[in-house]
């Protein structure tokens, strides 16, 4: 009956019987992690615990749902009525049908980031508020800081540090943006992510004795995964529903604290760090065996998490007995650097005969990927770049989900902002205006203000013919499927003639993406894979949940083929044959903000460590002296990272260029580094009546002279103006290709 469990080596084993009260699994990178989850719930429901009676949480929604199918493989089709899902689609799942105890309707709408914003910047008018001081990232940022450690509007403004730190920031104002903020998703019947957080804890604070009581005894065994990436509401949430008077307390949570590395959006160490002091007699399983990376690669990371203070200790070790050492590509510029690195993609496609699909470039910030988009081009490389503009953010998209989101919900605000007059419809700016002053003195929504106010009798036949329209399409809702809804209100709404009318190549991929967008929701309505649910829901608002909730990573398609690029952030998981890691450069990797921060270089050290153990077979790591930041030529040192590994496990590029920069530069120690030391000898010409030409009148294709170099000739010239960084070929040294920054340098034309 268990015989899946003899695949399994011993302490995972152990991990996945000890079913009844608390468990900390310490799953190492490459460890098997994912394989232990989901036998630990097939084991459970072996064991004759009802699935309804499991609740699983994870990251994302594709882990839940490739869990799910792996479960099913192995019990059968009774693993769907587990609550598996993210936390932010069980507990809107919950939400849905307890949220009118709190005050917001069962079908209130879920706001984006994008929603946000403009709900921040709406209230920055309204309080007469400089954006440029009040910069609406960072103001969200900190209402959603606040959300996450659980701090009301109320308790925001009593509180003195939090009003302090505003002062300090110029936003003495925040505390009123915040209650502002919460009055208005209130109005609108609309949560943000982090409302589906705060409110779940508020309804089961406000109601002990029948939805808290109701949940305890529904989720006998609570599972959670990647338990180093919860925030302290996750963790609070999780508290309530396991530790309690009488509580069988049988959790089992699952994580790493050194791939810990999302303290940025809330994620706090602590929680994995301080799980035994809330769970004394917790059992403790650490799954040290590495089954994705070499040794090389393996070492590597050990050597580099040894650095950290604070940490649960393992040594994660391989049975893989063989394997390529880690290449360090130096560069002298940030362009050799994307050159080196798209060169070095070729030879693991054309000497190891990998597919695009198997290898990633990684890099610590989104800006870095220019570069190498560029020289993969050069190379004729497809690739795809993480962290741009998503499918769901484009205009056309949003606009269409605006009209569903109204159907769905009458009191959505941004939803009604966004298409009362899209198509054009005659409402111009001026009169929303008047909607949104009646509905802030009247604390009603948008739709509900626009019946008050008086309009011009064209205005106001517009506004009805709208309004008749949404209601025509809601009311059929009432009997149809997300998809039949969906494009009743397509068509009814005005867009579908309003983008076939537009036969630029723009407008047909705006028409192309819209239908592409019908035919996902045609496919939520045929099939059962988005829903763990028993007896699926295909109703529009249950499509509108589901779509809300999808990241990037839950759209990626892992047989494309095309080379990924992507910050380590989004890399976290994931996993490749091989592996470039770029701008390993001190203040870009650890950046800038963690250098005086020995917390934050903790984070950054996992940040690598996380990067590190991405790689299977194969890894890279790159950095430039020399690199563009903010348009101007910045000189960086190599990352304090790559010191941390052994020199034994790292292979130096042969065809690395010497520092030509920093040789020239002898007389310069602020621009010096450890790889001076290793100049070349070689010989060269006595140079006599030496008379040094403006940098500014060197161009390509010039003979030049140099003192110690002797002579060459400029191959090609980068940048511009004092930040030109010349190629030249010189004649008799070793290494002849030399980039030179010229401003720098001392050159001589030679007629």
């Amino acid at each position: 009956m268990n015989s899946f469990l003899d695949g399994l080596n011993p302490e995972q084993k152990k991990a996945v019987t000890q079913t009844h009260g608390p468990v900390m699994v310490i799953a190492g990178p490459g460890s098997g992690k994912t394989r232990v989850l989901t036998f630990r719930l097939a084991y459970l429901i072996q064991q004759g615990i009802k699935p309804y009676n499991i609740l699983s949480l994870t990251f994302t929604n594709k882990a839940a749902r490739e869990m799910t199918e792996r479960i099913s493989q192995l019990v059968g089709n009774e693993v769907r009525k587990v609550w598996s899902g993210t936390f932010h689609s069980i507990f809107a799942r919950i939400l849905r049908v307890e949220a009118p105890k709190i005050g917001y309707p069962s079908a209130f709408s879920i706001y984006d980031t994008e929603d946000s914003k403009s709900v921040i910047n709406e209230i920055l008018k309204e309080l007469n508020l400089n954006p440029k001081e009040y910069n609406v990232n960072t103001v969200r940022t900190r209402i959603s800081s606040a959300k996450s450690n659980l701090i009301t509007p109320i308790m925001y403004e009593k509180d003195a540090d939090l009003r302090d730190q505003d002062a300090e920031n110029r936003m003495p104002r925040t505390y009123e943006i915040y209650k502002k903020y919460v009055q208005h998703c209130i109005r609108g019947g609309a949560m943000d992510f982090d409302d589906l957080l705060l409110q779940l804890f508020r309804l089961l604070q406000e109601n002990p004795d029948n939805v808290l009581e109701k949940y305890r005894k529904q989720f006998q065994f609570v599972l959670v995964d990647e338990f180093q990436d919860t925030n302290y509401l996750q963790y609070a949430i999780i508290k309530k529903l396991v530790l309690y008077k009488d509580s069988p307390r049988n959790i089992c949570i699952v994580g790493d604290d050194a791939q810990s590395i999302y303290a940025f959006r809330g994620a706090t160490i602590k929680n994995i760090l301080d799980f035994q002091t809330d769970f004394p007699d917790a059992q403790i399983f650490k799954l040290e065996q590495n089954y994705r990376s070499t040794p090389h690669i393996v070492q590597a990371a050990n050597d580099v998490i040894t650095n950290n203070q604070k940490q649960i200790k393992k040594e994660i070790w391989t049975e893989i007995e063989s394997g390529n050492k880690i290449k360090l590509l130096k560069c002298t510029t940030d362009v050799e650097e994307g050159r080196k690195v798209a060169d070095y993609i070729v030879e693991l496609k054309n000497r190891y005969h990998l597919k695009n699909h198997e290898i990633a470039i990684l890099y610590r910030t989104n800006a870095q990927s220019r570069i190498f988009e560029e020289q993969l081009r050069r190379v004729n490389i497809p690739y795809k770049v993480f962290g741009g503009l998503s499918f769901y953010q484009r205009k056309e998209i949003k606009d269409f989900l605006a009209y569903l989101r109204l159907i769905v919900n009458l009191k959505d605000n941004e939803a009604f902002k966004r298409i009362i007059n899209y198509p054009k419809r005659g409402i111009g700016d001026s009169t929303i205006d008047k909607f949104k002053e009646f509905a802030t003195e009247n604390n009603c929504s948008l739709w509900e203000a626009s019946a008050q106010i008086e309009l011009s009798p064209k205005a106001a036949q517009s506004l009805k013919q709208f309004k008749m329209q949404i209601l025509e399409v809601q009311q059929s809702s009432h009997a149809s499927d997300a998809y039949n809804t969906a494009m009743y209100a397509f068509k009814i709404s005005g867009m579908s003639s309003e983008l076939k009318q537009d036969l630029t190549n723009e407008g047909l991929q705006r028409l192309e993406n819209v239908m592409a967008l019908l035919d996902g929701i045609k496919t939520f309505t045929e099939e059962d894979e988005w829903s763990a649910e028993e007896d699926k829901d295909k109703s529009l608002a249950s499509y509108l949940q589901s779509i809300s909730l999808i990241t990037e990573l839950d759209q990626s398609d892992s047989a494309a083929e095309y080379v990924t690029l992507m910050s380590v952030h989004s890399a976290k998981g994931l996993e490749f044959g091989a592996v470039i890691i770029g701008g390993l450069e001190e203040n870009l990797f650890p950046s800038y903000l963690a250098s005086k921060d020995p917390e934050q270089i903790d984070e950054e050290r996992r940040l690598f460590y996380v990067a590190i153990t991405r790689a299977k077979q194969f890894l890279a790591l790159s950095y430039a002296n020399t690199r563009y930041v903010f348009g101007n030529l910045r000189m960086s040192e190599p990352s304090r990272f790559i010191d941390e590994i052994q020199p034994e496990r790292m292979e130096i590029d042969k065809n690395n260029t010497r520092n030509a920069v920093f040789e020239l530069m002898d007389d310069k120690p602020d621009f010096k580094n450890k790889w001076v030391s290793n100049k070349p000898k070689f010989s060269r010409e006595v140079i006599t009546n030496f008379s040094a030409s403006p940098s500014d009148s060197i161009q390509s294709g010039m003979m030049v002279l140099h003192q110690k170099f002797g002579r060459g000739k400029v191959i090609t010239i980068e940048g511009s103006k004092e930040n030109r960084v010349a190629t030249i070929l010189f004649n008799e040294i070793e290494n002849p290709q030399r980039k030179i920054i010229l401003k720098f340098a001392k050159l001589q034309i030679v007629n």
